[in-house]
């Protein structure tokens, strides 16, 4: 691609794990995820009570990490190793974003079972976009992404291949 603003780049990559409980197993897992990320989480509380699951509103059920820059495509690159390396097509959706799960985090190269942690699975959404995205998140004189500009899911698989090495499958 000859135009640098057209080229797709990886804006951010969140890191969710819901445990659906609060206390000991939750701490466990976001201990996890800081040794997976190198990032500290942050611990999201349920909207609403949920008696067949035993979840109250209020309660911390899970924690999330988003991760952007170098951190985010290192981490990206061994969260798709876990995977190998191919993706279903119905992962992207039609603006080029795309999401997986990951069931034991141990699947992940480089990590090491702890028994006093246990094993976790984790869902990574990662969210594509091109230079000039910034006129619809600033605060002075907010615009709209022009339907051209954005990108599609062919593109975001097209980069996912080309820039990650990825399989897409059927």
């Amino acid at each position: 691609m000859r135009n640098p603003m057209l080229r797709p780049r990886i804006a951010k990559v969140v890191v969710n794990v819901c445990v659906g409980t609060s206390g000991d197993p939750l701490e466990r897992a976001c201990r996890i995820v800081e040794q997976l990320t190198g990032q500290r989480p942050a611990k999201r509380k349920a909207k609403k009570t949920v008696k067949g699951f035993d979840i109250r509103k209020g309660e911390e059920i899970a924690c999330t990490v988003t991760l952007r820059g170098e951190r985010a495509l290192n981490f990206l690159r061994k969260a798709l190793q876990a995977t190998g390396n191919k993706l279903p097509r119905h992962s992207f959706d039609r603006c080029g974003n795309f999401a997986f799960g990951i069931r034991e985090h141990i699947d992940i190269p480089g990590t090491k079972y702890d028994p006093r942690l246990g094993i976790i699975g984790m869902d990574i959404c990662v969210t594509l976009e091109r230079r000039g995205y910034r006129v619809s998140r600033r605060k002075r004189t907010r615009a709209k992404v022009g339907r051209r500009h954005r990108l599609t899911q062919e593109e975001a698989i097209e980069f996912v291949r080309s820039e990650l090495g990825v399989e897409v499958v059927d």
